[in-house]
C-alpha cells in the first residue's frame, strides 16, 4: 500500500490513455531521477497493453472503470493522493513528453517558495518549442488573457507539467475542472488567493502514439476554456458580493 513518508511526502501521477508505447520509458525514468518515490499510473479505459506495461515498470496503477477524460483522471489522482496524506503531488504526462529529469526542480520550488502551484514552463528561460500555428495563437492568446485576472505573466499556461502542495491538493481533490483542465485550474486557484510560480522545463518530441489535438480541436479548445475561466472568474466574484454586499465598515444605519 502506499504511503506518505516524512513532512515533504511527493507522488507523481501520470494520466495516460493508450499509452503502451511510451508509459514504461516513462515510469522507468521518473524511479530513476526520484527514487523512492511513489508513482500511480491512471489509465483512462485503455484498450492496449498501457495497464500492463505500466506495472512491469513498477508503477502503481489506479484504472478507472469509464472514461473520463485527461481532468477526470487527474483529479482522481489528486483525490487518493490527498485521502492517503501525501503532501506534494506531481503530474507528468504518460506521452514521454515531458522530462523526469526536471521532477527534483519543481518539487525543490515547491517546497522552498511556499507557492501552492508550480508550473513546468516550456517557455522560461530557454527558446522553448514550436508548435503549430493553432496551437502557438492559442497559447499567446491565454497568455494576454490570463495576465490581468492572474495579476501576473504566465509563460506556459497549457503546460501539463505541475507540482501542487496540501493546500491547493485540497480544493483539487474537491472540485477540477474535467476538459483541458490546467488553464482553468490556475483561475480557480487565483480566485482562492493562492498563489503559483513557474521553472524551465525541457519537452520531448512525442515519439510513439498520436496527439488527440488537431488543429480543429485547438479552435474547440480555446472555446470552451474561454468560456470556462470567465465562468469561474464570476463565479468567485459573484460569491464574493454575495457573501458582502456592503463595504467593510459601512452601515445600513
Amino acid at each position: 500500500m502506499i504511503r506518505p513518508s516524512g513532512p515533504d511526502s511527493l507522488l507523481v501521477i501520470v494520466p495516460a490513455l493508450n499509452e503502451e508505447g511510451a508509459i514504461a520509458g516513462v515510469v522507468k525514468s521518473i524511479h530513476a531521477h526520484v527514487p523512492g518515490v511513489p508513482v500511480i499510473v491512471i489509465d483512462d479505459c485503455s484498450s492496449d497493453g498501457t495497464i500492463a506495461a505500466a506495472r512491469a515498470a513498477g508503477a502503481f496503477v489506479l484504472a478507472m472503470p469509464h472514461h473520463l477524460g485527461l481532468g477526470g483522471c487527474v483529479q482522481a489522482g489528486y483525490k487518493l493522493a490527498y485521502e492517503l496524506g501525501f503532501q506534494h503531488v506531481i503530474r507528468v504526462d504518460g506521452d514521454g513528453q515531458h522530462d523526469p529529469r526536471d521532477i527534483p526542480r519543481v518539487f525543490e520550488r515547491l517546497r522552498v517558495s511556499g507557492c501552492d502551484l508550480v508550473i513546468g514552463s516550456r517557455f522560461v528561460e530557454q527558446g522553448g518549442v514550436h508548435f503549430g500555428l493553432v496551437r502557438s495563437f492559442g497559447i499567446r492568446f491565454f497568455r494576454l488573457v490570463l495576465r490581468p485576472i492572474l495579476g501576473k505573466a504566465v509563460h506556459d499556461p497549457t503546460s501539463g507539467f505541475v507540482g501542487v502542495n496540501e493546500r491547493a491538493l485540497a480544493v483539487f481533490s474537491r472540485s477540477f475542472p474535467l476538459e483541458y483542465p490546467e488553464i482553468e485550474a490556475l483561475v480557480v486557484l487565483q480566485r482562492r488567493r493562492f498563489s503559483f510560480e513557474e521553472v524551465p522545463c525541457k519537452m520531448h518530441p512525442r515519439t510513439t502514439g498520436r496527439s488527440s489535438i488537431t488543429a480543429l480541436k485547438s479552435l474547440y479548445y480555446i472555446a470552451h476554456v474561454l468560456l470556462g475561466v470567465f465562468v469561474n472568474v464570476l463565479k468567485f466574484d459573484g460569491r464574493r458580493h454575495w457573501i458582502n454586499p456592503n463595504p467593510p465598515g459601512g452601515s445600513d444605519g
